[in-house]
């Protein structure tokens, strides 16, 4: 058993091994304060037939134990993934996976559980560590290691590693992972920073996780394992040599075609004449097109590293042409179409009542979402035909990333009370349908008239690197990311970033290139808001004519007991009365939802007679309760009778109370009196001589 120990942020960073889950080929522990999470890495010892990918898994659970608590549900048990376990597993998948050796055919499973949970500190930066630990010291091929940290930026001060508390007021919220080559993913959500704050939040973290990899280089010399040897996809050297000469020439003429389908129908007639041309020297069809595409990734690289060009014959730091409308739907809340080049978003968004808020079970309790972005990838966007199942990791974590970019300019609860749902439907895909969600988004909420702050845009930029030489290339094309060496998503205002996500293909970035792509990413950005802003420049003054109607009433805290009454009686009758929705908050806020606008005035109405106070000289209606000799009592609201004096009950003499009013009467009356004692006193005759006047 090893045990190393570092001071990271204010709090100890201990690693510890050989005392868990021994059998894995490695396994660490991760703690941080009173969060600790257990980290395992394994492989097969042989490869999957017909296998001719990297099988890397990566799994992420939390344990409700941890945080002391038994999960929700029948069961009783935890089940499938949560949202935010899975975008966890894809935050330790992105920076650890550039870092396996290159054609790599063996199963490798890295898995993550939290064991404890102190409810302040994060535990997904834990697991990126461990994962980066567990595999350098194990004996499965991996030329790490990986360190990783949280940014905060609160008061003009950069915070490392901040709790969640801390995190509450952090206008920045950045995850920065690195190996000793240079930074090799980013997370973050932030509140509108500028390009320098984030790069100096960069940096920041940059410099503190040379700290980490001290330690762990420390801590693996101790207890690392002789490495394995794996299985690898190979390409004969003589093979892809044949393949160049033959489609050197002819693939350049395809890049130069103008359509993602043009140029996958050329490869796949290339394809097939090289398999006429090759086959007959006892060559296997697979081994051809597995050569072919490995030249044609070296042929685009050169070709836009080189010769300075790139498909569809646009500039380094050119757009793809785009459209963008809205209103595209006739009875939905709001829509809007957004289109770049072969990209193209539907985005739609439902308002909804509190009723429609998400409630999330988390290791640090629960809590309500209001704002929700879902991502929909259907096979047809990118001409497929697949099996269409749930949401897959992918479109759990392109959903999160758009969301994460408008979050910063929705509208308070306070000032905007409904509940709101934005769709995304990717009709087509050829590079970052992440990004287009984002801008067809912005068109959806201020087409439905949802008050945002700005519109929000979004670019993907990508990276051509070999030794010295490095390309930088704005709205990349499927292709270009695919044989690309970095993804790089920004989205934000004309004001600052409000999302970034970064993933590498090769051991890091350095800071200058980074910085260099945080400009163009500024540019095309200002670019793609003029688009945006051409098609609606602010959000509809009035929310759509199908979307549910919702309005606050605020209530002493003392009355909240009388709006719902014994047994929700009050409420219930309410809510049956009207069909509106009511949802009480703690704080004395109600919020009242109807799509039927008088009904919305009449719930609203009954609201209010229910919860405030008795006004001497206001006019009430109320219903007669009980008869005595001496009058009638009549209850003008729930809990609040007041007595109808025989004198009081009409302009004439009144011989018999029965002879004015009956049981279950609905009169209006005057509140002509509240004595010390509380007891109200009625008149229905002043109500008739008011009338007359």
């Amino acid at each position: 058993m090893d045990i190393a120990k570092i001071n990271f942020g204010g709090k100890d960073l201990i690693i510890e091994s050989g005392k868990l889950a021994k059998q894995a080929n490695g396994s660490v522990t991760v703690q941080y304060g009173g969060t600790l999470v257990l980290v395992t890495a394994c492989m097969s010892s042989g490869i999957r037939e017909g296998l001719d990918f990297f099988p890397l898994t990566v799994e992420y659970q939390e344990k409700t134990y941890a945080a002391g608590r038994i999960p929700g549900g029948f069961f009783k048990r935890e089940g499938r993934p949560s949202e935010s376990e899975i975008l966890c597993a894809r935050l330790i998948d992105r920076p650890i996976r550039p870092l396996f050796p290159k054609g790599m055919l063996n199963d490798v499973q890295v898995m993550a559980i939290v064991l404890s949970s102190d409810g302040e500190n994060d535990p997904d930066v834990l697991a990126v560590i461990g994962a980066s630990t567990a595999l350098c010291i194990s004996d499965i091929p991996f030329s790490g290691s990986i360190a990783a940290c949280r940014v905060g930026y609160k008061d003009n001060e950069l915070l490392l590693n901040p709790s969640y508390t801390q995190l509450e007021n952090s206008s920045l919220d950045l995850v920065v992972a690195a190996s000793k080559a240079g930074i090799v993913m980013l997370e973050a959500k932030s509140n509108q920073v500028s390009e320098e704050i984030f790069l100096s939040a960069v940096e920041f973290g940059w410099k503190n996780l040379q700290d980490i990899f001290k330690l762990q280089e420390g801590f693996i010399q101790k207890n690392s394992k002789p490495k394995r040897q794996a299985d690898y996809k190979k390409i004969d050297p003589e093979l892809q040599a044949k393949v160049e000469k033959i489609s050197e020439k002819k693939l350049k003429e395809i890049f130069t075609l103008n359509s993602k389908e043009e140029r996958e129908d050329a490869v796949s007639l290339l394809n097939k004449e090289l398999q006429k041309e090759l086959e007959p020297l006892g060559l296997l069809p697979q081994d051809i097109k597995t050569a072919l595409t490995e030249v044609e990734k070296q042929s685009l690289r050169n070709y836009i590293l080189k010769q300075k060009k790139r498909l569809d014959n646009r500039k380094m730091n050119q757009i793809r042409q785009i459209s963008c409308e809205v209103a595209v739907l006739p009875r939905t809340h709001g829509s809007g179409l957004f289109t770049r080049g072969q990209t193209q978003s539907l985005c739609v968004t439902t308002l909804g009542t509190g009723e429609d808020e998400q409630l999330i079970e988390a290791l640090e309790g629960e809590k309500y979402k209001s704002f929700m972005l879902h991502y929909s990838f259907p096979p047809f966007s990118v001409g497929e035909t697949k099996p269409v199942r749930g949401p897959g990791r992918r479109e759990i974590g392109h959903g999160a990333l758009a969301e994460r970019a408008l979050a910063s300019v929705m509208p308070s609860k306070d000032a905007f009370p409904y509940t709101v749902r934005v769709v995304s439907e990717i009709l087509e895909s050829n590079g970052s349908s992440s990004m287009a969600t984002v801008c067809a988004a912005s068109l959806s909420l201020m087409d439905a008239g949802v008050p945002i702050q700005e519109a929000v845009g979004g670019i993907a930029l990508g990276l051509i690197k070999e030794g010295d030489q490095a390309v930088i290339l704005t709205d990349i094309a499927g292709l270009e990311d695919h044989f690309g060496d970095m993804d790089f998503k920004v989205a934000g205002t004309r004001d600052g970033i409000t999302a970034a996500q970064l993933d590498m293909k090769i051991e890091g970035i350095s800071i200058d290139l980074l910085k260099q792509a945080l400009a163009q990413a500024k540019e095309a950005r200002s670019e793609v808001l003029d688009k945006i802003n051409a098609a609606i420049d602010k959000p509809r003054s009035e929310i759509a004519e199908f979307a549910p109607h919702v309005e606050i009433v605020k209530i002493a805290t003392d009355k909240i007991g009388d709006l719902i009454g014994p047994g929700g009686k009050n409420i219930k009758r309410i809510i049956s009365a009207t069909g509106a929705t009511i949802d009480i908050q703690d704080d004395g806020r109600v919020i009242v939802g109807s799509s039927d606008r008088a009904a919305l005035q009449n719930a609203l109405a009954m609201v209010r007679e229910n919860t405030e106070d008795l006004e001497i000289g206001k006019i009430y209606t109320g219903k007669i309760k009980r008869i005595m000799a001496f009058g009638a009592f009549c209850q003008i609201c729930p809990g609040k009778e007041g007595l109808i004096h025989v004198s009081e009950l009409a302009d004439h003499f009144v011989k018999e109370v029965t002879d004015e009013v009956k049981i279950g009467d609905e009169v209006r009356v005057k509140v002509v009196g509240i004595d010390q004692m509380g007891r109200i006193n009625l008149s229905r005759k002043q109500v008739e001589q008011d009338s007359k006047e």
